[in-house]
């Protein structure tokens, strides 16, 4: 398993309270939540595509 699941598991676990209460918030503008959850996801699917290239550069370098 890579070593990096347990890590975005870790991760996951503080964004998505921050999301839990700004969605449950009555202040908080839906625009601000949608917004959100579009950065969490550009940014979690960033981290995984450098965590991929990273491994496989790793691997190449090992062969």
């Amino acid at each position: 398993m890579n070593p990096l699941v347990p890590l975005s598991i870790l991760l996951l676990l503080p964004i998505s309270a921050v999301l839990a209460v700004l969605f449950t918030d009555t202040g908080i503008e839906p625009l601000l939540f949608r917004h959100a959850v579009i950065t969490f996801a550009i940014l979690f699917a960033v981290g995984g595509a450098l965590s991929f290239v990273a491994s496989k550069l790793a691997d190449r370098s090992n062969a």
